[in-house]
């Protein structure tokens, strides 16, 4: 599945020249606080993803960054060790074709909601729901 995407604004427009694998909610504390949520994404070959307009960067800990809009704010992407760019997957545009696969840091999520259904849940980090491909 290929795809295009964008931040709130319109002023950061991307395309995903490349497979996206599923879907992975994230509920680590980082991706809390930098979203006001847990964070669901997906990924696809850094090279693979072209963005459009002007595109900030946080490093957030010592191994990744976040993407961000300068001018909306909104959260676009999650950079981290490995050869794929998280892309979030509320940032694509519609249909999009994924699904939801699973989710990762079960134990640092928030304690006013609950994770419901049947799909793998990981305590933390999972090397085969992630993004974090070895170099």
């Amino acid at each position: 599945m290929t795809g295009t995407g964008g931040c709130l604004c319109g002023a950061v427009r991307f395309t995903v020249d490349a497979p996206m694998r599923p879907v992975i909610a994230c509920h680590c504390a980082q991706c809390r606080r930098s979203s006001g949520n847990h964070v669901a994404a997906t990924s696809a070959p850094r090279d693979a993803v072209t963005v459009t307009g002007e595109l900030r960067w946080f490093r957030s800990s010592d191994t990744a960054r976040r993407g961000f809009c300068p001018t909306c704010g909104a959260p676009l992407f999650w950079d981290g060790p490995g050869v794929n760019l998280s892309i979030m997957a509320g940032a694509l545009d519609l249909p999009t074709g994924l699904s939801l696969a699973g989710h990762i840091f079960c134990a640092d999520k928030a304690d006013w909601y609950e994770i419901a259904g049947d799909l793998p849940q990981a305590a933390g980090a999972d090397p085969v729901l992630t993004t974090q491909v070895p170099s």
